[in-house]
């Protein structure tokens, strides 16, 4: 595994010693609306810069001896099977050494090759699922892997009760309905909540995966399917600090940030801060 040359700052540890791998999974050729999400972990790591390692918020910093930075997966053109085989290839082998994958997409069909990986090693895992849309369609257009349908697909793996699903407020009425005969452990519209869904999962291994639409798009534009109604930055930085500093956490991604859909550079500010917020509690996490 081969260290990237321009790296998400403070993330500078050699893999040997770091706890946690990130890697970026530059994928969007499902995406039904605005593509771009594939240039999101080259604009994240360029605008991390801006970054101090220190977050005010949690009174820690983000030390240089735990993370370890291997850039963007080169993937195949053409076959979402063939790109969801090489990233849980590369999270399959983060876990077989005893280390965490955070993952930066790409669109949310991302999600599914880190799950299979996971779920392999601990098949009684939950998933923790931040976004404005449901993502439990069978299929969509005819297509089953599509970034659309990434929740009904880890479902198939995991079962009932095992996703838990915070700010849903988009989707089609068969996708509500279906969720809230539970299938899922639902929670539209708000990440209320949360705080009794970590003392109800326990000490039960947890993947974590936040789709950046979770929030307003007054707050993130820039991203390809944006869903008014959301939630405000400080809402979404408190709750991904709060699983990623409590929950058994195993594994996590964020993503659908798309930089071309916001050239202010606002949208990738927000992501690069709510990675930042992440990756401390991660390391400095009981």
């Amino acid at each position: 595994m081969q260290k990237n040359t321009v790296n998400y700052i403070g993330c500078d540890a050699e893999y040997q010693d770091a706890s946690v791998v990130l890697f970026g999974a530059p994928y969007d050729s499902t995406t039904s609306f605005r593509p771009g999400t594939r240039f999101a972990g080259q604009a994240i790591r360029n605008d991390s810069y801006g970054l101090e390692i220190y977050s005010p918020y949690q009174d820690k910093e983000l030390t240089e001896d735990t993370v370890y930075d291997c850039g963007d997966l080169e993937l195949a053109i053409g076959s979402s099977e063939r790109v969801l085989e090489q990233i849980r290839e590369c999270a399959e082998e983060i876990l077989k050494d005893g280390k965490l994958p955070f993952m930066i997409g790409g669109e949310h069909l991302v999600t599914l090759g880190s799950v299979r990986a996971a779920a392999e090693k601990y098949p009684d895992m939950h998933i923790i699922h931040f976004d404005a849309h449901t993502d439990l369609r069978q299929d969509y257009l005819g297509v089953e892997l599509s970034h659309a349908c990434v929740m009904r697909r880890c479902w198939e793996i995991l079962g009932d009760g095992k996703i838990h699903q915070f700010g849903i407020r988009s989707g089609e009425r068969e996708e509500f309905e279906w969720a809230k005969s539970g299938h899922t452990d639902f929670h539209p519209f708000r990440l209320d909540g949360l705080e009794e869904t970590l003392e109800k999962i326990g000490s039960a291994p947890v993947y974590f995966s936040v789709d950046l639409d979770v929030m307003d798009p007054s707050v993130f534009p820039g991203t390809g399917t944006p869903e008014p109604g959301g939630a405000d930055f400080l809402s979404v930085m408190d709750a991904v600090t709060k699983v990623c500093g409590r929950a058994n956490l195993i594994g996590c991604d964020v993503n659908e940030l798309c930089p071309p859909c916001d050239p202010t550079g606002a949208s990738t500010a927000v992501a690069c801060k709510i990675i930042r917020e992440m990756l401390i509690a991660i390391v400095n996490r009981n």
